[in-house]
C-alpha cells in the first residue's frame, strides 16, 4: 500500500534527521520534507483542487500563524511550572540548530520544509486517511503519525509540539480543504518560533 510506505519512509528520514550527524539539522528536515512531497506527487498527482490561493487563504494562514505561536507561548509558560525537565528539553530543540545562521534556517524553514511537510502530511497523507477511515479518524491518524516519527528526538516537548502543531494544521485542513491557509500558517510559524522569536 503506497501510503503505508510512505509512511514507513518518513519514519526512516525523520530518524535519519536525528541520528545522522553528516549535516546541518535544517538542511535534513527540509531533505527529508522535499522527498515526500515529491513522492506524494509523483503517488497522487492530480491534486489542484487543493490549491487554492486568494486573500482569504493568506489571512486565515496568517491569523492562524499568530494563534498557533499564542498557543505554544502559553504551552511552554505552564509546562516550564509543572515539569522540572520541559526548560532543558525546549533548550534541547533549539540547540539543533546551533551554529547555523539564522536566515539559512528562516528560508529552509519558509520556502521549503513548511510548504513541502503540508504537502505530504495533510495533502497527501491525511487526505488519504480521511478518505479511507473518515474525517475525525483521519485527522486522528494523520496527527498522530506526525508526531510519531518526532520520537526519534526522544524529546518529550517536541513529540508534545508536533502533536499540538499536526493537530492544528491538520484541523484546518480539515475545515478548509484547502492547502494553502495551512502552507502559509506552517510556513510563518515555524520561521518565527525557529528564527524570528525563538522561545528558548
Amino acid at each position: 500500500m503506497p501510503v503505508a510506505f510512505t509512511v514507513l519512509l518518513a519514519c526512516a528520514l525523520w530518524f535519519v534527521t536525528f541520528y545522522v550527524s553528516w549535516a546541518i539539522f535544517w538542511v535534513k528536515i527540509s531533505f527529508s520534507a522535499v522527498t515526500l512531497a515529491v513522492l506524494s506527487y509523483w503517488l497522487q498527482p492530480d491534486r489542484e483542487d487543493l490549491f487554492r490561493f486568494d486573500k482569504t487563504a493568506v489571512f486565515i494562514g496568517l491569523v492562524s500563524a499568530v494563534l498557533l505561536y499564542v498557543i505554544f507561548w502559553f504551552c511552554k509558560t505552564i509546562s516550564n511550572s509543572l515539569m522540572p525537565f520541559a526548560a532543558g528539553q525546549i533548550n534541547g530543540i533549539y540547540g539543533k540548530g546551533a551554529g547555523t545562521d539564522p536566515a539559512l534556517i528562516a528560508c529552509l524553514l519558509f520556502f521549503i520544509t513548511g510548504p513541502c511537510e503540508e504537502i505530504y502530511w495533510r495533502g497527501y497523507l491525511q487526505k488519504n486517511l480521511m478518505d479511507r477511515f473518515g474525517q475525525l479518524q483521519g485527522w486522528f491518524l494523520a496527527s498522530a503519525i506526525y508526531a510519531g516519527v518526532h520520537i526519534w528526538s526522544f524529546n518529550f516537548m517536541l513529540i508534545g509540539a508536533a502533536g499540538v502543531a499536526g493537530s492544528f494544521w491538520g484541523a484546518m485542513f480539515w475545515r478548509y480543504k484547502n492547502l494553502w491557509p495551512v502552507i502559509i500558517s506552517h510556513s510563518v510559524w515555524s520561521t518565527a518560533i525557529f528564527a524570528v522569536f525563538p522561545m528558548s
